[in-house]
């Protein structure tokens, strides 16, 4: 199969399809090299995609259940397909479509190179036909002359009018146009000689070779571009392993998602460790009545409240009591106080259990460094052994300075260690009060008390019975009570709490009232000047609801209403009742 042969007559379209099949080879060129921007695009947009998703720092913390972890292991495993898209598009660009360019440049010249050799053929066959037809057309009109010449000769010598010269004349002149007559002749038969051999050759010999330099050409062609279609695919079944590993390791996270290890998780996340409330107490009439328990709390309404199951949950828990919309006095609790909401270092305004987690991970935290910290100082102490028994490697003194560093740092990190055991200790030691006062704002939070409260509690007492002038209005210790509107209080609210409030809430949601603690008499009229602080009357007769804590103050609410505040504790002569 030739084609010099089989397509001898085609030349024109031979060159126009082998143009055309360098042109494909050259746009599947340029396919890839926009396959390849599609690749890195993808690629991109991808990696754009996990970065919006991936967890935050500050959503770590919800990020430990399986089914956040199974996500977060997914958008690693999409992360890492990104960068198999990154190697197809790049193994594109320096591997195929390079050599489509280098390919294609050389089958240009090539086929340059044989359309040139074919157009040379062309016009030497071509010229040398025009010299066949002008010779032809030479010895055409010599044999005409050569006939004219001789019939002029013949008709001569036939008339006897004629001198024997003119009739010479005429058989020369004959003779010379027969003689110019078989030269064209042999002229005409050489040219036709060496046409017919040229012809020969072109379409024998020398078209023959251009059509298969241009059919060898065009195969060149066909095969490179198999070899490039495979190429480029092995380039992406090259990355397929490593695809199915991305995919495998998704179906693998979402093998480990277990909805019972989510609900165990919410449980050591959110158990607060509380005991449920009692059952509600009988209301002994009679008792109140002669002053041997406390009267029933009214909401103002009429309707009785309940009384020691009144237990108010911490921050975060969910209490079945409904909230009730409170403000005025709440305004004391500003976040005016420094340091307020920062919380504390033993966490002990977190719940027992959410306590024990967070001091647990501080102690494994501390634990951590100061391994790190042990691990560098052996380093160190090695580092002056080396320079003690070399010196020519450096100055043991020189160590010195940065051991003292180290031992420094370890020791403080010891401390560290040491004082979240010892919370974590005195915490497993203690037992859990029965009825454990929480406030969804962390008020009377009993680990937060210090022996010093109760003593002011039987000072307040004794100070009651020993003034008979009245005393100036209490001054607290750093300048906070209810005229600046911050309580030093162990019952105020942390900062934290307030956060959480919509800035455009401006009243806040508390649970339902203190149970009364005792009841009180005003041995002085007092005229409130402050937010927090209520107005009363001399003689007035009002409900503790909270004692004095050390500041001065003590909090009481109105026993035809619920309005409470705070009073000065030397204004008022308390009576506790016998089970507070």
């Amino acid at each position: 199969m030739s084609w010099g042969i089989e397509l001898w007559d085609q030349y024109e379209n031979v060159s126009q399809h082998t143009q055309k099949g360098i042109e494909f080879l050259e746009r599947y060129g340029h396919f890839l090299r926009d396959r390849s921007s599609i690749e890195i695009e993808y690629a991109g947009k991808l990696r754009k995609l996990v970065k919006t998703y991936f967890p935050k720092k500050k959503e770590e913390e919800d990020f430990q259940f399986t089914t956040c972890k199974a996500f977060k292991d997914m958008l690693n495993e999409l992360n890492d397909l990104a960068g198999q898209h990154e190697i197809v598009a790049e193994s594109f660009a320096a591997n195929v479509i390079k050599e489509i360019n280098v390919r294609v440049r050389e089958l240009k010249d090539d086929k340059k190179k044989q359309l040139s050799d074919g157009v040379r053929y062309q016009a030497n066959l071509t010229n040398q036909l025009g010299s066949l037809d002008r010779s032809k057309k030479n010895y055409e009109k010599s044999f005409r002359e050569g006939e004219k010449a001789y019939e002029a000769f013949q008709r001569a010598d036939a008339d006897l009018n004629l001198s024997r010269a003119e009739v010479e004349k005429t058989r020369l002149q004959s003779l010379y146009k027969s003689q110019q007559s078989e030269d064209s002749k042999k002229e005409y038969a050489n040219q036709l000689d060496k046409s017919n051999e040229l012809q020969n050759s072109y379409y024998k010999n020398l078209m023959p070779s251009v059509f298969q330099g241009l059919q060898d050409l065009d195969e060149k062609r066909t095969k490179c571009f198999k070899n490039y279609l495979i190429q480029a695919t092995e380039v992406e079944k090259n990355v397929y392993p490593i695809v199915n590993k991305c995919l495998d390791g998704i179906l693998r996270a979402a093998a480990d998602i277990n909805e019972t290890l989510d609900s165990q998780q919410v449980i050591d996340r959110f158990k607060s460790g509380f005991q449920p409330p009692e059952d509600i107490p009988f209301e002994d009439l009679s008792a109140i009545k002669s002053g041997d328990a406390p009267p029933p709390q009214t909401n103002g309404n009429g309707n009785t409240l309940r009384g020691d199951t009144h237990l108010l949950t911490y921050k975060g828990t969910i209490n079945s009591g409904k909230l009730k919309k409170r403000s005025g006095i709440f305004g004391i609790f500003g976040n005016n106080k420094p340091g307020a909401g920062e919380g504390r270092d033993d966490y002990s305004e977190l719940p027992p259990n959410q306590r024990r987690k967070k001091l647990q991970q501080k102690i494994d935290d501390y634990a951590s460094k100061i391994q790190l910290e042990n691990a560098a100082k052996d380093g160190l102490v090695k580092m002056q052994s080396v320079y003690q028994q070399s010196p020519q490697l450096g100055d043991p003194a020189a160590i010195e300075g940065q051991l003292r560093e180290s031992m420094g740092k370890l020791q403080k990190l010891q401390l560290e260690l040491q004082k979240y055991q010892t919370y974590l200790s005195e915490m497993d030691n203690a037992p859990l009060p029965q009825n454990y006062l929480h406030t969804q704002n962390g008020m009377r939070n009993s680990q937060h008390r210090s022996s010093g409260s109760d003593e002011s509690l039987s000072r307040s007492a004794s100070d009651l019975s020993s003034n008979n002038q009245k005393p100036s209005t209490p001054l607290p210790s750093h300048g906070y009570g209810p005229e600046s509107g911050i309580s030093t209080s162990h019952t105020s609210i942390p900062d934290s709490d307030f956060d959480a409030i919509d800035a455009d809430t401006p009243d806040f949601y508390e649970q339902d009232p203190l149970p009364v603690l005792g009841t009180c008499e005003a041995l002085y009229p007092f005229d409130a000047t402050s937010e927090g602080s209520i107005p009363m009357a001399d003689s007035e007769q009002l409900f503790v609801v909270e004692l004095d804590q050390g500041d001065g103050w003590t909090r009481v609410r109105r026993q035809n209403s619920l309005e409470e505040g705070f009073v000065p504790t030397s204004y008022v002569r308390i009576t506790l009742y016998s089970n507070c």
